[in-house]
């Protein structure tokens, strides 16, 4: 008859005494031979769903841009007409004030920095040299930067009041 070998118990790392990390493959080998196991750190996940949710951060939109910028400079009054139904021209037009010329050309000026920095591309600012009413094509925007006194004089809001508030 052959003797039983007594049942081999498994330990782990918590059940070891503590030891010093092995830094070279002698001492993994070492450590293999005690019969310590030392737990290796478990990859990420690398799922699809993970993976997509990393690349696919949301790209703010045109608007996005445009109205978190008049909002860093802190634009007045800021409206945005949808005007789709109105006209070819744009998809919405911004109308916001700035309470000096100074505040209305470096509201303008950001918009534009900030449209840069998100891949978009003005095609043309005008009147940044006087400061009272600086207007920025941004294509599927038109923003509209004005003084009080210009915007109450033009009214562009009554003028497209007929697209509905953005």
């Amino acid at each position: 008859m052959t003797a039983k070998r007594p049942a081999r118990r498994r330990t782990t790392a918590s059940d070891a005494p503590p030891k010093a990390k092995a830094k070279t493959k002698t001492a993994a080998r070492k450590t293999a031979k005690t019969g310590t196991r030392i737990a290796a750190p478990r990859p990420k996940s690398t799922a699809p769903a993970a993976r997509k949710a990393k690349r696919s951060k949301a790209r703010p939109t045109l608007r996005d841009v445009v109205l978190g910028a008049l909002a860093e400079l802190k634009a007045v009054d800021v409206r945005s007409l949808d005007v789709r139904g109105i006209t070819d021209i744009t998809d919405t037009m911004v109308v916001a004030s700035g309470t000096s010329d100074r505040h209305v050309k470096s509201i303008a000026d950001r918009v534009v920095q900030r449209c840069k920095e998100a891949g978009f591309r003005p095609y043309g600012m005008e009147g940044e040299r006087d400061g009272e009413w600086v207007l920025l094509d941004l294509q599927d925007i038109v923003l509209h930067v004005m003084l009080p006194r210009v915007r109450e004089f033009y009214a562009l809001e009554k003028l497209w009041e007929g697209g509905a508030a953005a």
